[in-house]
C-alpha cells in the first residue's frame, strides 16, 4: 500500500507534525497539495512556466530545510507562499527587467489560471464572442505586465488567487493598510489602462 494513500485525509497540520518528526510521505502530501496552486501563482508573477517550476521547487526544498521554525501562527499554505514569493521576487531582480507576457504560450493553453477573464467556455461556439473574450485576455495580461512587481504580485495574490487580505499581508510581510493601499492603487492603474474596455 502506498503510504501517501492514508495521509490524504490529514489535514496540513498534522502532515506538517509528521513532516517534522522526520516523515517524508507527509511532506510529499504537503508538496502534491499545493504545487499547483504555488505553480500557477508563479506563472502569474514571472509568465515563464520552466522559470515557475523552478522557483516552486526550490521554495519547497527551502520550506523543507526550514520546516522545524514554523510555528503554525499561519497556515502551512501562507508560509509556503511568503518563502515562494520572496525566491520569486529575487528572481524578477536578477533578471532585472519588466516581464514580457508570453501571449501565445500553448504550454499553458489548457490551464485555467491563464484565463484572466474567468470566462464560460461553454459559449465557444459564438466566434464572435469567442474573439472578443480573447481580446480582453490578452489586454488583461499586456496591462497587467505594465504594473510594477509589488502591484502586480498584490493582484495575482487578492485577484487571480483569491486570498485574503490579511494571508497577502501576512505572506509579504507587510501590514493590511499597506496591502489594502497597494491593491487600491493597481486597481486604479489597471482601470485606466483598459479604461476604452470598461466603458
Amino acid at each position: 500500500m502506498n503510504p501517501n494513500e492514508s495521509l490524504k485525509d490529514r489535514d496540513d497540520v498534522q502532515l506538517v507534525a509528521l513532516a517534522k518528526d522526520g516523515d517524508t510521505y507527509a511532506y510529499d502530501e504537503l508538496v502534491r497539495r499545493h504545487s499547483r496552486k504555488l505553480h500557477a501563482v508563479l506563472y502569474q508573477m514571472t509568465e515563464n512556466y520552466d522559470d515557475a517550476y523552478d522557483i516552486a521547487q526550490e521554495a519547497f526544498a527551502k520550506a523543507y530545510r526550514s520546516l522545524r521554525y514554523f510555528n503554525g501562527q499561519s497556515a502551512f499554505y501562507t508560509w509556503l507562499y511568503s518563502i515562494a514569493v520572496n525566491q520569486a521576487r529575487n528572481f524578477l531582480k536578477k533578471r532585472n527587467r519588466r516581464m514580457t507576457l508570453s501571449l501565445d504560450d500553448d504550454e499553458y493553453g489548457d490551464r485555467e489560471e491563464k484565463d484572466l477573464t474567468m470566462a464560460d467556455e461553454s459559449h465557444d461556439a459564438d466566434p464572435e464572442k469567442v474573439m472578443h473574450r480573447e481580446e480582453l485576455k490578452k489586454k488583461l495580461q499586456e496591462a497587467l505586465a505594465k504594473l510594477t512587481d509589488k502591484h502586480r504580485e498584490i493582484v495575482v495574490l487578492h485577484d487571480i488567487k483569491g486570498l485574503s487580505h490579511s494571508e497577502i499581508s501576512t505572506m509579504l510581510g507587510i501590514s493590511e493598510g499597506t496591502m489594502r493601499s497597494r491593491l487600491h492603487y493597481a486597481h486604479k492603474q489597471l482601470q485606466s489602462l483598459l479604461s476604452e474596455y470598461l466603458n
